[in-house]
């Protein structure tokens, strides 16, 4: 579905790639989440998706068709993409702003169909948003905008769904409905893809992990080969670690140690 092809990366003004030869694909029906510390080239995997970057070589390729060689309505048509900043340029109903999911699938001067209101409901159901409908952008709280943003991501529907840390400034209940609805998603067949600090969520809920470290893949495999390799997860994450399965349903969990205590 999403593949990344010896993808390298860089912007502008910098010095070096910030994304060095990366290669990983997202299939449908597989929740794939790419993980590492902060600076490790994470978010401008998404930004390539997304066409802000260009690969200065290898390329970024849906289902099997170069994406430079798409329009970008044509990619908006397949994967919904959730950034990790953005900020209306101004105040809308929350109602209306879940509905610019819809702009790929309409004609410019269309105006909202049947389909279109049926599709922002549905989103807002997932997303447990619904009671937000007609409070305006402004009016949300950190963690009620986040979840509004996916909303849109659903109501713009597609075989993909990718998003750049969905879970921040989320609670503990809000945090693993989101994970639990981008699992039901992935079982619905979707492809999702995935960018999280959270390694011991993502150890629960994806089937394949992505470990980058300065901008090039440390690790790629099911949750056990990435997350029960503490040397490599030590390394590139430079902390002292603790690695076990968790009491409940078995899935490797990491816990940080204090610096100088016992490992």
């Amino acid at each position: 579905m999403i593949r990344f092809e010896h993808v390298t990366l860089q912007y502008a003004a910098a010095g070096a790639p910030a994304v060095r030869d990366v290669t990983f694909d997202a299939a449908r029906g597989v929740l794939t989440a790419v993980v590492g510390p902060n600076g490790s080239g994470k978010s401008t995997l998404v930004r390539a998706l997304l066409g802000r970057l260009q690969p200065i070589t290898g390329r970024v390729m849906l289902d099997g068709e170069p994406l430079a060689a798409m329009r970008r309505r044509e990619v908006a048509r397949v994967v919904a993409v959730v950034p990790q900043r953005e900020e209306p340029a101004f105040p809308i109903a929350v109602r209306d702003f879940i509905a610019l999911g819809r702009f790929p699938h309409a004609g410019v001067w269309t105006a909202p169909s049947a389909a279109d209101a049926a599709a922002v409901s549905e989103a807002a159901e997932r997303s447990g948003v619904a009671e937000f409908l007609d409070r305006r952008t402004d009016e949300l709280s950190g963690g009620e905008w986040q979840r509004v943003r996916i909303a849109r991501a659903l109501a713009q529907g597609g075989d993909a769904i990718v998003l750049d840390e969905p879970t921040a400034f989320l609670d503990i209940a809000h945090e693993m409905a989101v994970f639990e609805l981008l699992n039901a998603l992935a079982q619905e067949g979707r492809a999702v893809l995935l960018v999280s600090h959270q390694l011991n969520l993502v150890a629960r809920f994806a089937s394949r992990i992505v470990l980058m470290h300065e901008g090039a893949v440390a690790a790629d495999g099911t949750p056990d080969d990435v997350m029960l390799d503490r040397a490599t997860l030590e390394r590139v994450y430079d902390w002292p670690l603790l690695v076990r399965r968790d009491a409940v349903g078995g899935a490797p969990e990491i816990v940080p140690l204090r610096e100088r205590g016992p490992r």
